[in-house]
């Protein structure tokens, strides 16, 4: 580098930067429909935990929500309870 005498003089090194603090989880922004199934509809809701959870946190979630949708789906296949007064003779 020269300065304005035209004499060269070392390059000054540049201040070291303040390390950059990492980004915290940031909500996708995603938009769920109410599906009208109270049960579908509150596990779906539990998606917005994972928002404020750092990725290895996502897990955990997904799979709650994975299981409870899986159990919601199982009982739409389960034969119908019969009423206390439908099985009398």
């Amino acid at each position: 580098m020269t300065d304005e005498a035209g004499e060269t003089r070392a390059a000054e090194p540049a201040e070291p930067a303040e390390p950059a603090e990492p980004a915290g989880p940031v909500a996708l922004g995603v938009v769920r429909t109410p599906t009208g199934h109270a049960g579908v509809d509150a596990h779906l809701a539990r998606l917005a935990d994972a928002d404020h959870l750092a990725a290895d946190g996502h897990v955990e979630v997904y799979e709650d929500v994975h299981r409870g949708l899986r159990e919601a789906l199982t009982a739409l296949d389960a034969p119908p309870v019969p009423g206390p007064y439908e099985n009398r003779s």
